[in-house]
């Protein structure tokens, strides 16, 4: 133990300016942990353990300087881990919404808070703030509203009459799906649902709109920048100029999704950095020309002065969400060190802005925005920093044309390296991921930083005086060839590789291997390649569930053995098929069980044996709700393995392995099962005790 201690001790004096980053990756640890623990006594207890470590250092080591470095480090960490499990836990406590016990029909007087317009999908969504009409209580409500009842003067701050079908905010589907819940709960929305009827305005926003009127900026500039521009090329302009995504296609969005260009829709690092860098070197080139201040004052403080107000104005009209903000803070960070002379590319600032968001929005350590943006701009600064990689860049005496291949060198291997980061963090979180992106992005990255963005600010510009439409032809030209290159890429064989759902320690491992390899220098940061390659691995040879059960039970799919997914309901296009064919990571077009040729099928429910390691399961799916005599369907339940069903079955029903009747999924919510393990993987395991989660039926000993 004291010889790991000394090279502990070592280590951590030769490593500088390396060991404060790990601050914040403790922050976030702290905070990841009370996801992971279940209950309040568990996050109780972990910072009480963690305090107590501090303690002990503190009692062993505070008198030797030997172990000066490993006390501070030991002591540090410990606390930062607490409180990141402490800043998250009083997050949760104060601004989590309970959501509503059951589905309602209800007439709310409510006043709008934000407005969000979806044209791609004919409605408009709205965030109500109304009065409980059982308790009293203040409660926040997220509903559509179709885009034929879409009046203009339903923006912030109105007062609005309005009838709202009313639902809880939806757990994860499946395990490993989308969890709404949790979002809602840190978001404050009790519920969410869609109005019927018309919308009675009782009242106009106080102080004459007021209220909301960047979000009223920004719908003004979206749809100027839409009339501008018509089709595809006009919503995703709008998305650039404002943050507004509501007007792109689905067919669109999978596409650019498929090609590893949906973060070009997402307005974060490369649009910020844009704007800022753009409104830098213009303001300094201008500023140089007025000879007076450039003789009395420093203009590279005055020009970052400036670009930082327009990347924060950028960032507040584009609705300041997490990777906006997050680019913000850091670029911002980067201007100030420009304007104090030191190095702006720094592991230090981003794990600045890391903390800086985490501090203020802890809950968005365990969602895929966060986690993409930073481990995007984690490898782009570890790359870049990297000796090997400094060397290459390096200026030399060259032609040209070499200092250009060069960099388009350089420029595809930061996007190849970007795309191994995200890989695992998109399979993880969407179960699907373009394979092809680094290719996609070596042309569309330039494109849209270099011509699209820039004509957009310059038709914007043009149209003051009237004289935009030259410019947005040209914008029109250049966001063509942007969907074009999403299409053709996403369209080619193998450009999508889909996965079931991943192990969370797997990924933990993974993500702590590649911490390492960013965070630290010299030849010791490459110890982080052996849990990468572990994890990995792991990740890999992740089998796919033979079974999945839709937390209703009205959807089911089941994997056979040619590699097709076979549904019980024929819903194509349907969120619920969707999640199915995703979570059992197959592709193909589904076939409804009642067509396939290993299945015997009723009007009342469906059969089918299911042969997996040499062993067979007999599984029987209930298809309707109607009753069925007791005796007989208690002989049929003894005959299976599995039984599945949307409605409570009877006591005498008793399969030999699973009955996961209405009962059941009430309990636990979505269920994935995997015959060859003989494992059941269910929503509510990985729950705990966390306000977002409400099972309609508490939990009990045992299974049924």
């Amino acid at each position: 133990m004291s010889r790991i201690a000394d090279r502990c001790e070592t280590g951590l004096a030769s490593a500088g300016f390396d060991r404060g980053p790990w601050l914040a990756v403790a922050f976030g640890g702290g905070i990841g942990l009370w996801f992971l623990l279940d209950t309040p006594w568990q996050w109780s207890a972990a910072i009480a353990g963690l305090v107590l470590v501090a303690l002990a250092a503190l009692a062993a080591w505070r008198d030797r300087d030997e172990r000066a470095y490993l006390l501070a480090a030991t002591v540090a960490t410990s606390l930062v881990l607490a409180a990141g499990i402490g800043l998250v836990w009083a997050r949760s406590e104060l601004i989590g919404a309970e959501p509503i016990e059951r589905p309602a029909f209800e007439r709310l007087d409510a006043r709008i808070l934000e407005r969000e317009d979806q044209p791609a999908r004919d409605r408009i969504r709205l965030v109500l703030a109304a009065r409980d009409a059982g308790d009293g209580i203040a409660k926040a409500y997220r509903v559509n509203v179709p885009l034929d009842q879409a009046d203009s003067g339903l923006r912030e701050g109105v007062r609005v009459g309005l009838s709202a079908r009313l639902m809880p905010p939806s757990p994860p589907i499946v395990p490993g799906a989308y969890d709404f819940a949790r979002r809602a709960w840190f978001d404050g929305y009790a519920a969410t649902g869609s109005v019927v009827g018309d919308i009675e305005i009782v009242e106009e926003a106080g102080g004459g709109g007021g209220e909301g009127w960047i979000a009223q900026v920004q719908r003004h500039l979206s749809a100027h920048v839409r009339d501008r521009l018509d089709g595809a090329p006009g919503a995703i302009a709008a998305t650039l100029a404002s943050g507004d995504r509501g007007a792109i296609s689905e067919a669109d969005e999978v596409a650019m999704r498929d090609s590893g260009l949906t973060h070009l829709l997402s307005i974060s690092g490369l649009h910020v950095s844009a704007i800022i860098a753009a409104t830098y070197l213009i303001a300094l080139k201008l500023l140089a020309l007025w000879q007076w201040l450039a003789l009395r004052v420093r203009l590279p403080i005055v020009a970052a002065a400036i670009a930082a107000l327009a990347g924060i104005g950028y960032t507040l009209l584009t609705g300041a969400q997490v990777p906006t903000v997050r680019s913000c803070i850091g670029a911002l960070l980067v201007l100030t060190a420009l304007a104090l002379g030191r190095e702006p590319l720094s592991l230090r600032l981003v794990a600045v802005a890391a903390i800086s968001v985490l501090f203020l929005w802890p809950e968005s350590l365990v969602g895929p925005s966060f986690q993409m943006s930073f481990a995007a701009v984690l490898a782009i600064v570890a790359l870049h920093n990297a000796k090997p990689f400094r060397e290459f860049l390096a200026p030399r005496e060259e032609s040209g044309l070499r200092r250009f291949g060069r960099r388009a060198l350089m420029l595809f291997l930061t996007g190849f390296v970007i795309e191994l980061a995200l890989m695992p963090i998109v399979l993880f979180h969407f179960h699907r991921a373009g394979i092809y992106g680094a290719v996609a992005n070596l042309f569309a990255i330039p494109l849209v930083t270099f011509v699209s963005m820039p004509l957009v600010a310059l038709a914007l510009a043009m149209d003051v005086v009237g004289l935009g439409a030259p410019a947005w032809w040209l914008v029109g030209k250049s966001l063509d060839v942007l969907l074009w290159i999403a299409h053709l890429v996403s369209a080619q064989p193998g450009a999508v590789k889909l996965a079931p759902k991943m192990p969370m320690a797997a990924m933990a491992i993974f993500v702590l291997g590649a911490l390492w390899l960013a965070l630290w220098h010299g030849r010791k940061r490459l110890w982080g390649v052996i849990p990468v390659a572990v994890a990995s691995l792991w990740m890999w040879a992740t089998p796919a569930p033979d079974i999945v059960i839709t937390r209703d039970g009205r959807d089911v799919g089941i994997a056979s053995a040619d590699g097709r997914l076979l549904v019980l309901r024929d819903s194509e296009g349907s969120y619920a098929q969707q999640n199915l064919r995703e979570i059992a990571a197959l592709d193909g077009e589904p076939v409804p069980l009642a067509e396939w040729s290993g299945a015997r099928c009723s009007r009342d429910f469906c059969s089918l044996r299911i042969d997996r390691d040499g062993r067979e399961w007999d599984v029987l799916i209930a298809r309707s709700r109607e009753l069925i005599e007791e005796r007989a369907l208690a002989a049929a339940c003894d005959r299976s393995d599995i039984v599945i069903a949307d409605r409570f079955l009877p006591l005498s029903c008793k399969p030999r392995w699973l009955k996961a009747d209405r009962r059941f999924l009430e309990r636990e919510g979505g269920t994935a099962i995997y015959l060859a393990e003989e494992r059941i993987d269910t929503v509510a395991e990985g729950q705990g005790e966390h306000g977002w989660f409400r099972p309609l039926v508490r939990r009990n000993a045992g299974s049924q």
